[in-house]
Formats: structure tokens, sequence, C-alpha cells
């Protein structure tokens, strides 16, 4: 069929109105919806042995075969795909523009009690009002809530697919699949000629009654519903661009099965030499310079292996990278930025930076990088100062760590690591005091605040609490 799409797909779940909408399209000529073409305990419909001469087994060996003869079918075909089908061609689905995507929606708490009374009575389609069953359910809080966040992850993993293929959906909610605007509309969007004069009259709603009538505990679900956060509102704002796993910067030990997953702005060096040390040779004989390929191979030499990455307190992290990296000119560009443009004074000449210039210097780089994580500014999130919820997302792409462990209770925790692998636990070298002055000597409650304000993600994900109340290793001036 020529015209703007070769096929289409209606997303929707179950208890969404889509078996009212499929009838409503087969009645548009050229027009066939085939079910739940890729559930995957039946082809198309229950009780049916094949789909357009594909079996279940054949559609399981090969799914896009089966999507081959429902785009060569006479006619302009398609079929209804809920978030438990067949994953291996919601990619395609999403990526073909050829495909004419149908995006179905209902209150997650009407499909919600919907579903369950269908469970309750079996009846999941009604096309004679003498045969109705009726039935009141139980709610379920926290099977309400999965429900939810299934509806929800779902959406936008159908989002964000059309996102990055640059295409739109035609989006409808429950109730207009009763409007015949809405649906002649739709038949507009597929390229269709054809409009209907009426809406089917074969299915009828099962559940009209109010919500009273249906929910045995009305008070409870109520409660339930007041509680959720609806709209997000407790959530901490990221606007941090995603980030990559960063293969490259991890590191294994020479012969332990132990992989190390550095973040940016964390004690790497007392790790290394941790790890070099538990083979007893150099920093020179740690495996790095990692890729995909080479990292999948060293995870199959070697069974029973651990990766690990080290968290450290936000104001400790933001304090280190600014004095290696600002203070120190580790990033002279980035050290002209911050001077010129977002007022932290830094004098040429180090011999004139006293404490109280760098306490003020270091307060002005952390309100820098609140508003650079917030995208308020034209310099790119480095990952020297992105949250560590942020780069462990991006190592979770790839990588996701076994261990998470904590800069406060390093030394502990590593000699517990190298006993699960029964290996002797080499010592720890102590903590490097910043320079030109440490942390402890201008911390107060306004870089608490200020690191706080900046690094939010982090305190919540990660339960940071002040970072003088935490449990800090001894430090070493070098």
């Amino acid at each position: 069929m020529v015209g703007r799409f070769d096929y289409f797909v209606v997303f929707a779940e179950m208890r969404t109105g889509s078996n009212f909408l499929e009838t409503n399209l087969n009645e548009l000529p050229g027009v066939t919806c085939h079910g739940e073409a890729f559930n995957p305990v039946f082809t198309g419909y229950p009780n049916r042995d094949d789909l357009l001469g594909v079996t279940l087994a054949e559609r399981g060996r090969d799914p896009f075969g089966l999507l081959d003869r429902i785009v060569n079918a006479s006619g302009l075909n398609g079929f209804r795909y809920f978030h438990d089908h067949d994953p291996r061609i919601l990619g395609h689905l999403l990526a073909d523009p050829r495909c004419a995507k149908i995006v179905l929606t209902r209150n997650p708490v009407d499909s919600y009690v919907s579903r369950k009374i269908a469970g309750e009575t079996g009846q999941w389609k009604l096309t004679r009002i003498t045969d109705q069953r009726s039935a009141t359910i139980q709610f379920d809080a926290a099977e309400f809530e999965e429900h939810l966040q299934t509806l929800q992850d779902f959406q936008v993993t159908l989002m964000r697919g059309l996102q990055i293929a640059g295409q739109c959906a035609f989006y409808l909610d429950y109730d207009d699949i009763q409007d015949l605007e809405v649906i002649n509309g739709l038949a507009a969007y597929l390229g269709v000629d054809a409009r209907l004069r009426a809406l089917s009259r074969e299915l009828k709603k099962q559940n009209p009654a109010e919500m009273g009538e249906k929910v045995q505990n009305l008070r409870a679900m109520e409660l339930t519903l007041a509680r959720l956060d609806r709209f997000n509102l407790s959530r901490t704002p990221g606007f941090e661009p995603r980030r990559g796993p960063m293969i490259p910067s991890y590191c294994a030990a020479a012969k332990a099965p132990l992989l190390f997953i550095p973040l940016r702005g964390g004690p790497h060096a007392r790790v290394r030499a941790w790890l070099a040390a538990l083979d007893g040779g150099t920093v020179d004989d740690l495996v790095d310079d990692f890729t995909q390929k080479s990292l999948r191979q060293w995870k199959r030499k070697r069974p029973g292996h651990r990766s690990f990455a080290v968290l450290r307190h936000p104001v400790a992290r933001a304090h280190r990278v600014f004095c290696r990296e600002i203070v120190a000119g580790g990033m002279p560009a980035m050290r002209d930025v911050l001077r010129h443009t977002h007022g932290l004074a830094l004098p040429d000449d180090m011999g004139s930076h006293d404490l109280a210039s760098h306490r003020a210097a270091f307060l002005a780089y952390l309100r820098f990088v609140k508003a650079n994580l917030a995208g308020q500014t034209g310099v790119r999130v480095d990952p020297a100062w992105a949250t560590q919820t942020a780069l462990l997302q991006g190592v979770a792409q790839f990588a996701q760590p076994d261990l998470l462990l904590r800069e406060e209770d390093l030394e502990r925790d590593l000699a517990d690591l190298a006993g699960k692998l029964r290996l002797p636990a080499p010592p720890l070298e102590p903590a490097c005091a910043d320079t030109p002055f440490a942390l402890d000597d201008i911390y107060d409650d306004d870089v608490e605040a200020a690191a706080h304000a900046a690094y939010a993600r982090d305190y919540m994900s990660y339960g940071f609490g002040p970072w003088r109340k935490q449990a800090m290793p001894p430090l070493r001036v070098v």
C-alpha cells in the first residue's frame, strides 16, 4: 500500500480500551489490526494456532518473519503492542519512519481497577450486556505502585525512542476512542481515505459504576493516591548530560580478579597503589587502557571477578578538584574562564593566595558548579565536577560495579574485599591533604551549604551528611 506508512502499531496496555480501538480500526476498509501479534503466550489472539501462517514457535525463532508478513499483507496492517511483548522488535518499530505509532493510554487507577475486576470475573470482553459479570476488588497499594511504575517506564521508553528517531506518534486517551471525530482523525493520520459514520457497538463498557462501588477499601486507595508524588515534586532536579561508561579509565590488578572503576575527583592514587600492592607489584603492573572488547575479554577470563568504585564526600571531592584543577592550574583554560567570567578571585601569583581568598574562591567555585550542573552556564559539564550519581549512571551502561565503597571506610572495606578473594590485604596509604590549604582550614556551615546546593543529587542518592560528621581518614601533607 502506497502512502505515508507501510504498517502501524498501537502501543497500549491491558484495560486501556485497545480492543475497542482495534474493532473500530478494522471497520475502516483496507485496514486490519491483528491483535496482540507479539504477545509472549499467544500470537494475535488466544486459542489460535497461527497468525498469517506464522506459529508461536516460528515467531519465537524469528519475530521479524511475522513482522514482514504483517507489513506485506494486503492493505494497511498493524497490531497492538504492550510493555511485556517481544522486546526484540521494539527498537525497530520506534526507529522505522514507515511504521505509524499510535499511543493509547488510560488513567492508571481506572486501568488497575478494571484489570483487577476482570481477573476476578474472568470476563475480558463484553459483547452482550446480559452477560455482564460484576465484582468488587481490594485495592493493594504496593501492587498499584508497581503497576504505575511499569506504565510510566514504558511511556518514557516510547518517548525517548521517538525523540531519538525524530518522529511523532498519534496519542489517544481512553475517552478519545469514544469520539468519532478523533477516530476519523486517526484514519487521516494513517493516510486512509475512508471515514467511519459511527463507532462500533459490538463491545460494551464493562464497569461503568462509580469507583466507590468497585473498590472495597476506597479510603485506603484514596490515602495511597494522596501519598504518591504525582507531580514528582520531591525529586532532585538533574540537568546534567548523560555520560558514557568511561571504560578507558578503569584499571585492574595484574593478577587478582579485581577491577577498579574510578570516579573523577576520588582517591585514585591511593586505590591504584593498594591494587598494585595486592599482587606485590607496582602501579606500572596494573592493567588499564581498557576498551569494551578488552574489558569483556578480561572478565571472561576471570570467573569470580569483582569490581568496585569509591564514593567521596561531595565537599571533599569538590575541594580536591578545586585545588588541583583550578588553583594549581591543572585546567588552565578553565581557570581563566572561572576568573574572568564567574568571579573567582584567583591571583596570578600563588604567593598572594591567602586563606581568606582561598575560601572565597572555593565558595564561588561551588556556586559555579551549581549553575553548571543546572545547565545555566556556557561551559560543558566536566567529569571532574559532575555528580557521582551521573558518573555511576554512565558506568552502569556497561559495567555496573559490584561494590560502592566510601572513602571514610576505605581501608576496612578494601581489606574485606581482599579477604573475599582469599588474598592478604596490603596497607592503604594515608590520604593526602589538599594544598595550598586543607579543607579543614576553611570548612564551615556556609561551605557545607554551598556544596549541598551544588551536589544535592549526591547528598540525596547516597545519604551524605555534613562533612565534619563523617568518619574521615587521617591525612598526611605532601
